[in-house]
């Protein structure tokens, strides 16, 4: 069996891969190329978009960039997540606070060595990006609203950097791209409600912290009703082949949300709606597949 030294690298592994949400990360890159398989590229074959060095590289910066940002946030926000999950937290604390800052180096370096395999304008972008993160894991997470609307367009940033490097503008991209950013943005004040008790304490000034939950809680009804108007302008005004079975879906999802929401109290029960807003990201992603059927067997034969 494995030795005693064995067993503390791969718990320390294990540790890493928690600090730097590796199933997240995964789901990124299999997002990035589904995009680029599906929208960006439907005239390639899938070799030619799984081959492509110049997008590899892409990917790459911008999964180390997140992971990175993930790494930085964890150092900030540690004594906060000791309140809030301590459970997790203990896993993480496997690995020390030095051992994090060294990968997080590693990982911003790795960044712009991928990018510049790029371009020159894709350094300039994830370095703007790097530093963004950077700062708001310093300053802006702290503050109401800004903090909830930086840490969503942050995350949805990524996937701008394949839409510029095919140089695809098309409007559906963008509408669908503000259709997840509503999403992501619930999921930040979910987080901001979950996370309430170790916000308060380590002064934190949250909306749910500076306004009240109440309010917290009508913020995220209108942004379902916006997410509902946007759904709808999507399925009136673009030809969306099957993936109209997912906005169809996402509107029940997001009625569930609103069934659960006002009677959520505990961590627990802002748990499970943090879950289906997770969950609508994730089959968001994987629907655009459906956005032109024909391609699936096309590009695998």
């Amino acid at each position: 069996m494995f030795t005693k030294a064995q067993k503390q690298l791969i718990l320390k592994l294990f540790s890493m891969f928690v600090v730097v949400r590796g199933f997240n990360l995964a789901m990124i890159v299999v997002a990035q190329y589904i995009t680029a398989i599906f929208i960006m590229a439907p005239n390639q074959s899938l070799s030619e978009v799984l081959l492509d060095r110049t997008l590899f590289a892409l990917i790459l910066a911008s999964v180390a960039a997140i992971a990175s940002g993930y790494i930085i946030n964890n150092f900030y926000d540690s004594e906060k997540d000791s309140i809030n999950r301590p459970q997790q937290v203990s896993v993480e604390k496997m690995v020390s606070q030095n051992t994090k800052l060294i990968l997080y180096f590693i990982l911003n370096i790795s960044v712009i060595i991928a990018a510049s395999y790029v371009s020159f304008r894709a350094v300039l972008f994830f370095s703007v990006y790097i530093f963004a993160i950077w700062f708001y894991s310093h300053k802006i997470k702290k503050r109401p609203v800004v903090g909830n609307l930086t840490s969503a367009i942050l995350t949805i940033t990524p996937f701008f950097a394949i839409f510029l490097y095919y140089k695809n503008f098309s409007s559906l991209i963008f509408v669908f791209g503000f259709y997840l950013f509503l999403v992501l943005s619930m999921r930040e004040l979910i987080k901001d409600l979950q996370n309430l008790k170790g916000d308060l304490l380590q002064n934190y000034k949250t909306i749910p912290v500076v306004y009240g939950e109440k309010y917290a809680k009508l913020m995220i009804i209108v942004l379902v009703v916006c997410n509902v108007s946007v759904t709808i302008f999507l399925l009136k005004s673009y030809a969306l082949e099957r993936m109209d079975y997912f906005f169809y879906t996402s509107i029940s999802l997001l009625f569930v949300v609103l069934l659960l929401l006002p009677k959520a109290q505990s961590r627990q029960q802002y748990s499970r709606i943090h879950i289906l807003l997770k969950l609508l990201v994730l089959l968001g992603v994987f629907s655009i597949v459906l956005l032109n059927p024909s391609l699936i067997l096309s590009k695998i034969l």
